[in-house]
């Protein structure tokens, strides 16, 4: 990071935002990457709260902390906070003067965003949020610590009305929507609503560098699964010339764009003819069996880069994503290659996880 967490107040630990009911998941996460890290604490979560935490107990916190944060390789959570102050008891005449006081005077942010996590319990204080985050602003710039220079933006999480999760994030290395969530409008000629899945996901797992050197009038694609082909329509919406494979049928204003060629065949045979820029895959299936299907195409290069969802079964899910990925991994670099992987429990996402993955 460009910007030391040292510089900013102490933090005790870690909270993440994710989809409600996949907290386990997001704290099983934390877990791992803080053992990976050498990092003590430990996680915790509230079933169906829409965030996980991880608490630090170590001496040096903000090192430790600095291996934690990392919302673009976590893949259940939606956004990372450096918690720097935990309120159980706000007092309702006055819950601002607390959050503030938490804050030291010469420390400087660039925005403030309040929030509520993603859960049916905490959508009741979406009105309240707004205009607590309007109070929070005009009270920082009264005392000249809202800085439009400053790399910091301030997090105030209120699961209930009466309790907050005060956080810090580096602006450069966070989710860029409120709530880590791209409020996407459907299209209205668009075939189906699983087109939002993958508009979503190339926002989220690709920056805008990649997405315009990788999507470019004229180059290739193959949907496995296609019909009635909402993730076409997100390929053809881009200039890319699309073969749509799935027995089904196709979405016939999506085919008389003249950018898709259909193949009525089962995705899980088809084989390109020569090598295409991008695979796409929204197949209902088991994971293990999407993942080696996925890990074939880059393997033998039949794409040069794929997104594709993985269904999660109920139980065990953290394992079953650790399992698929390690599967893919051990296939393409038998076959010489290495292979990167980004994935995320998306907003338009259930009950599976949106995965990009490229050889290198």
């Amino acid at each position: 990071m460009a910007t030391p967490l040292t510089s900013a107040p102490f933090a005790s630990g870690v909270v993440v935002y994710c989809r409600a009911g996949f907290e386990s998941e997001a704290a099983q996460e934390l877990d791992a990457i803080a053992a990976q890290a050498g990092v003590a604490g430990f996680a915790r979560t509230e079933r169906n709260a829409g965030f996980a935490e991880f608490v630090l107990t170590q001496e040096g916190a903000p090192d430790a902390l600095q291996r934690l944060l990392g919302w673009s390789r976590l893949t259940f959570a939606r956004q990372s906070l450096a918690v720097i102050g935990q309120f159980k008891a706000l007092p309702r005449e006055d819950r601002l003067s607390p959050l503030l006081a938490a804050l030291p005077a010469d420390f400087r942010v660039g925005d403030v965003w309040v929030e509520t996590p993603d859960s049916d319990a905490a959508k009741p204080l979406t009105a309240f949020c707004r205009s607590f985050n309007n109070a929070f602003v005009q009270q920082l710039r009264r005392s000249h610590q809202l800085d439009a220079a400053s790399p910091w933006r301030l997090h105030a999480l209120f699961p209930t009305g009466e309790r907050c999760l005060l956080g810090l994030t580096l602006v450069d290395h966070a989710a860029p929507w409120p709530q880590g969530i791209p409020r996407l409008k459907f299209p209205r000629d668009a075939p189906s609503r699983s087109t939002l899945k993958l508009d979503e996901a190339l926002q989220v797992l690709l920056n805008a560098g990649e997405r315009e050197r990788w999507f470019k009038p004229g180059m290739t694609a193959v949907d496995l699964g296609a019909a009635p082909g909402g993730w076409t329509w997100q390929l053809v919406r881009r200039g890319l010339q699309v073969t749509a494979v799935d027995n089904g049928p196709m979405n016939e204003a999506l085919m008389a764009s003249g950018l898709v060629a259909h193949k009525r065949e089962d995705g899980f045979r088809y084989q390109p003819r020569q090598r295409v820029d991008w695979m796409v895959c929204d197949m209902v299936e088991q994971p293990r069996r999407v993942a080696e299907r996925m890990a074939a195409w880059l393997a033998a290069g039949w794409c040069l880069r794929s997104v594709f969802n993985l269904k999660l079964p109920m139980k065990k899910r953290y394992a079953e994503v650790q399992q698929a990925f390690a599967t893919m991994r051990a296939e393409v670099n038998a076959a010489g290659r290495e292979l990167e992987i980004r994935a995320k429990q998306l907003y338009h996402d259930r009950e599976e996880i949106t995965v990009f993955a490229q050889t290198r």
